[in-house]
Formats: C-alpha cells, sequence, structure tokens
C-alpha cells in the first residue's frame, strides 16, 4: 500500500511539474504573439497613417494579449487581500487602455512580462545548477536478484537491503556499501571535493554520485528521499523559501508602498492635467529592481555554497555567518583527523606488551569511539585474536568496563580509574611524554592498574591555513575545545594557531563554555561533528556540523552541515556571507535611487511612458546580472586537490 501511495506521490508530483510548464509555454507563447502585434502595428503605421484603423486594432489587439494576465493578477491579488506591488503596473495599463494609447499600453505589459520571467528565472544559472543537483539521482536502477540475474527497475522501488550493480559512467541511485568490485567515485555532488575517491568493499557511497572506473555491487542503506543527496534537495529548496530579516523589513512595508505611489501620481495628475505622466510614474515605480534585490542573491549564495559542499538550511544563518567574532572548534574530528594511532606501550611490572594490547583492544570491541578503531588495527597488526566481550559500558568522556575472559576490564583516563578505586602509581608516569602530545589510556584487570597505552591524533593539513585565514578575515577569538588533557590541547592549539583552548572538557562543559562566550558579547559560531557536540552546536548563534555526508544528526542537528571535512570552507562561508550582503545593498541602493529619479524625471515630463517601461526592464536586468555573479564566487575551492 505504501509502494502504491509513493507512486501515486510521484505521479502527482510529475504532473504538477508538466502543469507548470505548459502555463509557461503558453505565458510565452502569448508574450511573443502581443510583441508581434505591436511590431506590426507600428510597421502599419507607415503604410496605412499613425491614426488608421488597422493601426489601432493590431495595437488594441496587443495591448489586450499583454495587458490581461498583468491586470488578471492584480486582481486575483486584491481579492485575496494580497499586496504584490504590480497593482500600480496593472493600473497603468488601464489608464493607458482608457486613454486609447495602446501602443504604450502594450509596451508596458511587454517589458512587465518580461521582468516577471527574469523574476521567475531568478539569478540566471543559480536555480539552474540547483535544478541539476535535484536531477542527479538515475530513474532506473539495475537491482541484482537472488539467482544472481539483474532486472532494471524503477529507483522509486529500491528497499533498504536490495543489492544494486552500479557500471562505469552511472549515477549511483541509493545510498548504500560496496560489496563487491573497486572503482574510482566522483563524489563532488556531496561534499564539494574535486578529486575522485576510490571505493574497495565496506565504504560508503552516496546517491548522486557517479561511479568512474569499475563495476559496484552496492546493498541499499537508504533510498529516495532518505538519501544524503535527497536531503540536500529537500532542505536547499526550504532555503530558498525562507527569508532574511532584510527580506522582512521590505515586506513590512509593502502595504505603504503603493497608497503613496498612488498619492504622488494623483498629486502630479491635479497640478499638471497630464495622464500620461501619472500612468509614467506608476510604471517607473513598480519595484521590480528593490523585490528582485535580495532574493536574486540569495538564490545565487545558496547555489555557491551547495556547489562546495555547504548545506545552509535557512538564508538567515547566512547572514549570521558573515556578523561571527568567535568560532569554537571540538578538537577529535574537526581539526584532527579523528583518527588516533597508538605511538606507546607501557605494561606494568611482569605484564607483556601483547597482554596490555589484548585485554584493552578487547574491552573497547563494542565502542565506536577513535580509541577503539586504534587499539583494534595495532591488535589486527599484530595477529591478536580477541576473546569475547560482555558487561559492556560506555562512559562519554570518561572510559569503559567490560568483562573479558570472566576479568573486570576498566579502560580510560586517570580520574576515571580513579573513580573506580584503582592505584594507576603501580605504573610509570607517562608525565615526561603528555608535552609530546599523548593522549593516556590506563588500564586495569579486576581493579589492578595493568599500564597505560599513549595514543596520538593528527592535526588536519588544511586546519592552520583555515584558521589563519579565518583570523585574517576579522574573527577575533577562536577556542579549541577538547576531553584531552591540557598537554595535548595544549599542542593541537599552537600547531593551529588558535587564541584559546579548554582541556578536560565533558559535553556538558562544551555547552557552558560556549554560553560564556556569548556572554561576553560575542556572536559565536560552533563547529563540531554534530553527534556528541550536539548540544554546543544548538547553543551558538551558528551551528556548522563538519563531515556530514552520510550522518542524519549532523544535518539535522547544525544550522550549516559541511558535507566535506575541509576546513577551509568556512572562510569562504564568513566571505560569501559577507558579499552576498554587500551585493544585496548595492541592489537595494540602486533600486531606491532608481525609482526615485524615475518619478522625477516622469513628473517633470522628462520620461516618456514607453521609455519608462524599457527602463524598468533594464533596472531589473542590472540587479539580476548583479546578483549572479555571486553564482561563481569561491570556484577557485572547486579545483583545488
Amino acid at each position: 500500500m505504501a509502494h502504491e501511495h509513493l507512486h501515486l506521490k510521484e505521479d502527482i508530483t510529475a504532473e504538477h511539474t508538466r502543469g507548470k510548464q505548459i502555463r509557461v509555454s503558453i505565458a510565452m507563447l502569448g508574450t511573443l504573439a502581443g510583441g508581434v502585434l505591436l511590431i506590426n502595428s507600428w510597421l502599419a503605421g507607415f503604410f496605412y497613417g499613425s491614426g488608421s484603423f488597422n493601426v489601432e486594432i493590431l495595437a488594441m489587439a496587443g495591448a489586450i494579449l499583454l495587458g490581461a494576465p498583468i491586470v488578471l493578477h492584480a486582481v486575483k491579488s486584491l481579492l485575496k487581500k494580497e499586496m504584490h506591488m504590480d497593482e500600480l503596473v496593472a493600473l497603468a495599463i488601464i489608464a493607458a487602455f482608457a486613454t486609447q494609447n495602446y501602443v504604450t499600453a502594450g509596451v508596458v505589459a511587454f517589458f512587465m512580462l518580461l521582468s516577471q520571467l527574469i523574476e521567475s528565472r531568478s539569478a540566471l544559472g543559480a536555480r539552474a545548477s540547483i535544478e541539476s543537483l535535484i536531477k542527479l539521482t538515475p530513474t532506473r536502477a539495475n537491482l541484482i536478484e537472488q539467482g544472481g540475474s539483474e532486472k532494471e527497475v524503477n529507483v522509486s522501488a529500491l528497499r533498504a537491503g536490495d543489492c544494486i550493480r552500479v557500471r562505469p559512467g552511472d549515477n549511483i541511485s541509493a545510498d548504500g556499501k560496496v560489496i563487491k568490485g573497486l572503482s574510482s567515485v566522483n563524489e563532488a555532488t556531496i561534499t564539494g571535493e574535486s578529486l575522485p575517491v576510490d571505493k574497495v568493499p565496506g565504504m560508503q557511497v552516496f546517491a548522486g554520485t557517479t561511479n568512474l572506473t569499475g563495476v559496484l555491487d552496492i546493498t541499499v542503506t537508504k533510498a529516495g528521499k532518505d538519501t544524503t543527496l535527497g536531503k540536500v534537495q529537500s532542505l536547499i529548496i526550504q532555503a530558498e523559501q525562507t527569508k532574511i530579516p532584510i527580506m522582512r523589513i521590505i515586506d513590512s512595508y509593502v502595504k505603504w508602498y503603493t497608497p503613496t505611489i498612488l498619492m504622488i501620481a494623483g498629486i502630479v495628475l491635479f497640478f499638471t492635467s497630464d495622464i500620461n505622466r501619472a500612468i509614467t510614474i506608476l510604471v517607473i515605480s513598480c519595484p521590480c529592481a528593490l523585490i528582485l534585490a535580495t532574493p536574486t542573491a540569495m538564490v545565487a549564495a545558496i547555489s555557491a555554497s551547495a556547489r562546495l559542499g555547504i548545506l545552509i538550511k535557512n538564508v538567515a544563518d547566512l547572514e549570521i555567518a558573515g556578523k561571527m567574532t568567535a568560532m569554537v572548534f571540538d578538537k577529535t574530528g574537526t581539526v584532527t583527523t579523528g583518527r588516533l594511532y597508538v605511538t606507546k606501550l607501557t605494561p606494568a611490572e611482569g605484564v607483556e606488551p601483547a597482554e596490555l594490547l589484548s585485554v584493552a583492544a578487547s574491552a573497547e570491541q563494542m565502542s565506536k569511539h577513535p580509541v577503539a578503531r586504534a587499539l583494534h588495527e595495532v591488535a589486527k597488526e599484530a595477529n591478536l585474536t580477541l576473546p569475547a566481550t560482555v558487561n559492556f559500558k560506555e562512559t562519554p568522556g570518561k572510559g569503559v568496563t567490560a568483562t573479558v575472559d570472566s576479568a573486570k576490564i576498566i579502560l580510560g583516563r586517570d580520574s576515571f580509574l580513579k573513580e573506580n578505586n584503582v592505584d594507576i602509581t603501580t605504573v610509570a608516569a607517562p608525565g615526561l611524554h603528555e608535552e609530546q602530545g599523548f593522549s593516556t589510556l590506563y588500564v586495569a584487570k579486576n581493579f589492578k592498574c595493568i599500564g597505560w597505552i599513549g595514543l596520538q591524533d593528527k592535526t588536519r593539513p588544511e586546519a592552520r591555513q583555515a584558521i589563519k585565514e579565518l583570523l585574517d578575515i576579522g574573527i577575533k577569538r577562536i577556542t579549541m575545545l577538547t576531553g584531552d588533557r591540557d598537554e595535548v590541547a595544549n599542542r593541537v592549539a599552537a600547531e593551529l594557531g588558535c587564541t584559546d583552548f579548554k582541556a578536560n572538557c565533558l559535553p556538558q562543559d562544551k555547552l557552558s563554555i560556549v554560553e560564556q562566550i556569548k556572554a561576553t558579547g560575542h556572536t559565536v559560531a560552533v563547529v563540531g561533528d554534530g553527534i556528541n557536540d550536539a548540544p554546543a552546536l544548538a547553543a551558538g548563534d551558528l551551528g556548522i556540523a563538519m563531515g556530514a555526508a552520510g550522518s542524519d544528526v549532523a544535518i539535522n542537528s547544525a544550522s550549516i552541515a559541511l558535507m566535506s571535512n575541509d576546513l577551509r570552507r568556512l572562510p569562504f562561508l564568513v566571505r560569501l556571507s559577507r558579499k552576498t550582503r554587500g551585493v544585496i545593498n548595492q541592489n537595494l541602493c540602486f533600486g531606491i535611487i532608481f525609482i526615485i529619479l524615475g518619478i522625477a524625471a516622469a513628473a517633470a515630463a522628462w520620461l516618456p511612458t514607453i521609455y519608462a517601461a524599457v527602463l524598468h526592464f533594464v533596472g531589473s536586468l542590472i540587479v539580476v546580472f548583479n546578483s549572479a555573479r555571486l553564482v561563481r564566487f569561491g570556484e577557485e575551492l572547486s579545483h583545488e586537490p
């Protein structure tokens, strides 16, 4: 039943899209036909004279064909008690028609319809690039059946657990894991990374990415709207429909704008008795340039950010990004690779290193923490066989307890072992090594400390450059938070150039530190992995989740999600926000000056009505092209490895 409902929903959506395309096509044909009639009326004037019946009837037909859609739309808006400002143009067309200025009415309507076409297209290639993202998921997939045979099915029919085959050159139709095959996959559509990623069995792949070289057999984990691409698509569309504060301010003045312009036109008509001047004022004051000023810039900015794998849920968040004065980074997995490496084993007297490693790796078998992965990798390299683990319990930020071969194992920070009444003074103190940046993991067996393990993380290669750029563009404070010791935090913070750091932080500590920084007057952005940092991400003025590709928690918990782990996206985000604000201000200033000068010129009879319509169209074009510059902003980052 759900399957049939899904198909029905897709059919309805497809039908709606086709209907919209048909309406747009009819509108375009009507505009062209009206334009042809106006041109013919102008040409007929040379043969029959400017006041002849043939000229008038052609001009009237063109004016009706072009003006009717605008007038009808204005009437519908008034009946719904909505103000769209194009009521001014409708009045101008009716006034011109009533005074038998059919050519004027037709030309005004023609250029207004062209302006609406420009508005619907918004920032030229911006919406087209977003639409191309939406079309990335193929409609058909090759399903591998139980006997091994292939069957071509609709992507909408795929379910978690299905196995699909993707050949070179095909787009992957669902999120999943590779179970067979080797290939390179272009993931630029999801992560914004330009270099292909090599895929081997066990690795994750995303819908909408392109398989380049080999054949891959993939087990589907998510399909349709549940895929990473599906979430990206819906959130981009949602972002386009949101408003920033400056857009809300403009909306609040709409109800005052039209009556004010009508009053000005009425005053000019009263003192000059010239209907043409009043009509020109109505035409030139239709604020298309003002209406387009903010939406075109925001759509272009969303397009530029989506190209680089930056997912902005609400355009208001983009505005905040340019006002940030402080950034708070989680250490592990954000400014560091998140991959710990075992660098030292120090067993207690009478304990073999292999025993220490085996006990620790066994206890961590149920954990997904980076420490667990580091221990498992070393144990695998040492060819150790790990016994089963029971009674596993993980205490976030402290350590784990488990039972291995009937022995009680406690593994974690020194404070965690002390809480469990374990004496750690029986092993050599690791203090001499901590200035090198070690994280120290103590291991106890049956409440007796059997040694410690030193682990070390590596900073991301681009992290230092990104933080330097952030400081250069005016971010005043960059704080790094970590649950590690002071020595480890000090090494990483100094290596990256952070202004300050806080060590020994539990998740609740991170939240209070963010609140403290905000209380000092800073606008704070919090950058984390979106999982254990979720409270801190929510507490910041802006929450930015790193490496969100495939992570539902990261996409949902943050205001902005970076689909890759490239920290250089952060200074780009700040620059994009400021550039967008600059473009919006340029557009608004141009629109206001354009209307004021236009009304003055119309009142002085320096601006004929037809020229006003042409200038109105040109003004809209200037705003759109100015906004369109943002589409290619940051293009150089797309080609960096």
